[in-house]
């Protein structure tokens, strides 16, 4: 119980026990339960003016740019302020579309007070391009101060498109190694080490990097919220499927029995 209830909630229980009231104790043990098994997850999408922030936010979340719930998307930038996006499914599970980088008259220092840093469990860095001077130094403030950031190359699916209408014969796989290869190398050579990259495309999540994208996330968050992240993340693997499934029913084992202590 040490490693689910704080101290109120383990003296109220405590109080509620000593006065036999079984209901009131196990009813404070099921809300601290599902509290701890359901902490929030905060991830800001980041990035210059135009790169599909907004459009990944909705797709992140499993709902098209057109759903009432959608983050608004438009060729100009949409966004003036940090504006949160709960998981439908998911309310503790959070994307923040953070206003694009080039349009703040900030510092990246100051970008990341002006939008709130200390909530954000990791940062995405979205590019539809290369990545510029603005998201690189954006990424060297995140190191300082501590979080963690990946990088997102968008709109992968329209490089695609554009090559095999320009060529005959397109190998797929090669373009999409050159493409990963230039935007490490210039990450790099802008000085942010061991920079990791994601090729995506909103419309098609199932393919390129992001089922590799939502397997290093769930690796690198802290073990108590890796459950959470599973939650979320797009069946596009029977490995996730499964380990879904493992999730579900330890929880259904917990909470069957705490009810039937409850009766």
């Amino acid at each position: 119980m040490s490693n689910t209830v704080d101290k109120k909630s383990a003296e109220e229980i405590k109080v509620a026990l000593e006065k036999k009231n079984y209901a009131a104790a196990i009813a404070k043990v099921k809300e601290c339960s599902y509290k701890s098994k359901h902490p929030p997850l905060n991830i800001a999408i980041t990035g210059e003016s135009g790169s599909g922030k907004s459009s990944f936010v909705n797709g992140f979340r499993g709902i098209d740019d057109w759903h009432h719930n959608a983050a608004p998307v438009g060729c100009v930038e949409t966004t003036t302020q940090a504006t949160k996006y709960p998981h439908p499914s998911y309310p503790n599970i959070t994307l923040w579309d953070l206003p694009g980088v080039g349009t703040m008259k900030f510092q990246a220092s100051q970008y990341l007070q002006y939008v709130g840093f200390q909530k954000y469990d990791f940062f995405i860095i979205i590019s539809e391009t290369r990545f510029r001077e603005n998201d690189v130094m954006l990424a060297k403030e995140i190191r300082r101060i501590g979080k963690k950031f990946y990088f997102v190359r968008s709109k992968i699916d329209n490089d695609l498109q554009a090559m095999k209408r320009s060529k005959k014969n397109v190998n797929e796989e090669g373009i999409l190694a050159q493409i990963r290869e230039n935007c490490i190398g210039g990450l790099q050579n802008a000085g942010v080490s061991s920079p990791k990259v994601f090729l995506v495309s909103r419309f098609h999540l199932h393919l390129y990097d992001f089922p590799l994208l939502q397997q290093t996330l769930e690796k690198e968050l802290p073990e108590h919220k890796r459950d959470v992240l599973l939650h979320a993340m797009y069946n596009i693997s029977q490995e996730v499927i499964n380990r879904k499934k493992k999730v579900f029913q330890d929880e259904i084992s917990t909470y069957a029995f705490m009810s039937a202590g409850g009766r």
